[in-house]
């Protein structure tokens, strides 16, 4: 417990801690600096209660908020979160992607480097600063809506870095939404000059990437979800790859009642993974 409060004290002397609290897990809202954006983003980090920054190091699980959300909605849509970091004695880790990135590196737009601060700037950060198992099959990645399509491709493009993801609700082809007010445009560029950006930034065409890799997915969408049809088609393509992977259709539309709910699955999920031999 000392050693803790040494380590949030040095993080309030150097300005990068804005609150900590609540019910029985820890919930730190830290500002990680992004030095491919060059700015500070905030991140929350939920610790176990009985966290210690010595002996056996906790597993991590990233979770990635949807478009038009940021780091904080996760604790208000699963009120259970913090129990979870309990019961499994994990870290859970929400950072900040931004009001539309998509978690991509965008082509068109060299300020946006989500991938590569997830990736590895968070990732790096968490790894610094807290106890945890620096290996991939100490960390996870999942995510809701925009969230749930960076976990996947996060996942696949840096397999060396998460052992594991999920999506739930998660938009998993981006392709048919060029007219959706999603500022995709703003990311990917013009569809009409750009689109091979578009084919390339969609998780239904990673499917291939996967082959060879063990890499344990779990997908699930509400069976009223405007995304339904793309998590459908990424669930063919995983099956016609005979890629292994969870998948699951069940009532519910595109809110925070669905995924609020499908996450508490997913960290079981995950948790089973990190129990792994």
């Amino acid at each position: 417990m000392l050693k803790r409060l040494i380590f949030l004290n040095l993080l309030i002397f150097n300005g990068l801690i804005f609150s900590q609290s609540a019910l029985a897990a820890h919930v730190d809202t830290l500002e990680i600096f992004s030095a491919t954006m060059r700015k500070n983003i905030k991140s929350l980090i939920v610790t176990p209660e009985n966290y210690s920054a010595t002996g056996k190091p906790y597993p991590v699980l990233y979770l990635l908020h949807g478009w038009s959300g940021n780091f904080a909605g996760w604790l208000g849509d699963a009120p259970l979160l913090r129990q979870h970091a309990d019961t499994y004695q994990m870290l859970i880790v929400c950072p900040d992607g931004g009001y539309d990135s998509w978690y991509l590196d965008s082509p068109v737009d060299s300020t946006i480097r989500y991938d590569t601060y997830i990736s590895k700037e968070v990732v790096g950060f968490i790894d610094y600063y807290y106890n945890t198992r620096r290996d991939r099959s100490g960390r996870a990645i999942a995510g809701l809506s925009m969230g749930g399509h960076g976990a996947i491709t996060l996942a696949i493009k840096h397999a060396d870095i998460f052992g594991a993801a999920g999506s739930m609700a998660g938009g998993l082809d981006l392709r048919p939404f060029k007219k959706n007010d999603w500022d995709l445009k703003g990311v990917l560029g013009n569809p009409l000059t750009n689109w091979q950006n578009w084919e390339d930034a969609s998780a239904v065409n990673l499917v291939s990437r996967l082959k060879g890799l063990d890499l344990p997915l779990m997908i699930d969408c509400g069976l009223g979800d405007f995304f339904l049809d793309a998590n459908r088609e990424m669930h063919e393509k995983l099956l016609e790859a005979k890629i292994p992977h969870e998948y699951t259709e069940r009532p519910g539309e595109h809110n925070s009642d669905y995924w609020g709910n499908a996450v508490d699955y997913q960290v079981l999920f995950f948790h089973k993974f990190f129990e792994r031999p």
